[in-house]
């Protein structure tokens, strides 16, 4: 992996490795994929403060994630069917963000299973909770989260209803999936590597689903469940209940408005995410770094502020940090080092960042996380 530079380079070997049906169903978005393109192109519009004949030789990347020590502001967010895109996938970007000092954050709708997860790593995870129609699901996962000793519950709020992905109907992963016509089967005979790792794998359907119905391994029967159970009458007493069974930490992640901001801080959670969901759900919404500077200067010193959209740099994540993050998540930045090159690539993802963090902060005259706020950036 020498000569992989930036987060780009490990895109494009995803790419190439992985079949293009589970390539596009992390790489795109929702119908015109605009809030998808403006996450990225809104963060490239600010622009530094260069600073110079500064002392920067005791850059330090640590802080806290509510109330968690962390080797730098980052986090891995909850991407769903992480081990389609390598085998374990969920296992190996566990194993690099706890040899890097970071929290991940396993989904609901991960392959491994929450437990899967728990027995082969060394240290608590987060747990990604979407809330289904089925309560009696959702408490009982809650309670397996508690008995992984996971430390947060990351409860997702803006998936009530789904946003149509156009790739991912084209490609098969629709409902019922149609992976098997002749172009997906010529395009996965391509990739012998990927069919063996898979192969080899713990799992090939939603782990935190098996055993709760009947003929589970079947994916056309799971995936025909699970899209008829995201509940559109979700509201904020829900949280209100899932806090009544989970004694921990809660961060609300979905946040694009400041009304909705302050509501998330009614509810007790210890932080909120920004975040439009990858441009995964509303196309037309804002990008979530132009919302973040209102929302955090509305509720910032009330609850911790993460940001979450479009993130693949540490450049980028300066930028969020300068306009009111505590930290940020990362997605499709990891995914693109999974599908390249296994745990290894997560590690890869995770130090390009840091060290373009840290490159950063120095040419921006800064030390210390908490040092950042807008004043690195140019007028």
């Amino acid at each position: 992996m020498k000569h992989i530079t930036c987060i780009e380079d490990l895109r494009q070997v995803h790419m190439r490795k992985v079949p293009k049906a589970f390539f596009d169903y992390v790489d795109r978005g929702s119908y015109a994929e605009e809030t998808l393109r403006a996450n990225r192109e809104d963060l490239q519009h600010i622009k530094f403060r260069q600073r110079i004949l500064v002392d920067i030789s005791s850059r330090d990347l640590s802080t806290t994630i509510i109330g968690e020590k962390a080797n730098l502001p980052l986090i891995l967010a909850p991407v769903g069917s992480t081990g389609m895109q390598f085998g374990d996938g969920e296992i190996h970007a566990c194993r690099a963000a706890q040899a890097a000092g970071i929290p991940y954050t396993l989904s609901t709708m991960s392959i491994n299973s929450i437990e899967d997860v728990a027995e082969n790593v060394e240290k608590p995870f987060w747990f990604q909770l979407y809330v289904m129609k089925d309560r009696g699901f959702c408490k009982a996962l809650i309670e397996r989260a508690m008995a992984a000793r996971c430390s947060a519950l990351v409860l997702t709020v803006d998936l009530q209803v789904i946003g149509q992905r156009h790739m991912d109907i084209k490609n098969g992963l629709s409902v019922p999936p149609q992976l098997l016509n002749l172009k997906n089967v010529l395009d996965i005979a391509t990739k012998p590597a990927w069919v063996r790792g898979i192969l080899g794998a713990k799992r090939r359907n939603f782990g935190n689903i098996a055993g709760h119905l009947p003929g589970a391994q079947d994916l056309a029967s799971v995936s025909g469940w699970v899209a008829s159970q995201f509940d559109a009458s979700l509201n904020w007493k829900d949280v209100d209940w899932i806090r009544s069974i989970w004694p921990g930490k809660l961060i609300i992640k979905g946040i694009l408005d400041v009304e909705d901001a302050e509501e998330a801080v009614k509810t007790g959670a210890q932080a909120l995410v920004v975040s439009n969901h990858g441009g995964r759900q509303l196309d037309g919404a804002p990008s979530s770094i132009e919302v973040l500077p209102e929302i955090a200067d509305a509720v910032g010193s009330q609850i911790e502020v993460l940001f979450d959209g479009g993130i693949r740099s540490g450049q980028d994540v300066m930028r969020a940090l300068a306009l009111g993050a505590k930290s940020c998540m990362i997605g499709r930045a990891y995914i693109h080092g999974l599908g390249a090159f296994g745990g290894p690539g997560v590690a890869k993802a995770i130090d390009l960042i840091a060290n373009e963090l840290s490159v950063t902060m120095g040419l921006c005259g800064v030390n210390k996380i908490s040092e950042i706020d807008d004043h690195v950036l140019a007028v």
